[in-house]
């Protein structure tokens, strides 16, 4: 069974950096799109990075040259940069990934940033 799991949140102050990482385990054949989202209290998913495998990636304007994504395919992993942080950036995010034809959600990891 395919599972993503999402590591690396926590509480930072205002102009701080988290890396969030997500490693897909379980029998796997091909990862594709690789992707992260992010959920703040009251709010819509919002749709934050994409990568493809072969490493080409796109951003939503909230983070757009403020966080990276990248990845190791070697290690079924990708991961989210976050740099100058806002308030605003607080949420649950979640990676999400299109594994051997089905596409696969982790479970959620909380960033909070105080101002």
């Amino acid at each position: 069974q395919v599972q993503l799991v999402e590591s690396g949140g926590g509480s930072v102050q205002a102009g701080e950096s988290l890396r969030l990482s997500c490693a897909a385990s379980g029998t796997i054949f091909n990862i594709n799109d690789m992707d992260w989202y992010r959920q703040a209290p009251g709010k819509l998913r919002e749709y934050v990075a994409h990568i493809t495998r072969a490493g080409m990636t796109e951003y939503g304007d909230s983070v757009k040259d403020r966080f990276t994504i990248s990845r190791d395919n070697a290690k079924n992993t990708v991961y989210l940069q976050m740099s100058s942080l806002k308030p605003e950036d607080t949420a649950t995010y979640y990676c999400a990934a299109a594994i051997d034809g089905h596409y696969y959600w982790g479970q959620g990891t909380q960033v909070t940033v105080s101002a």
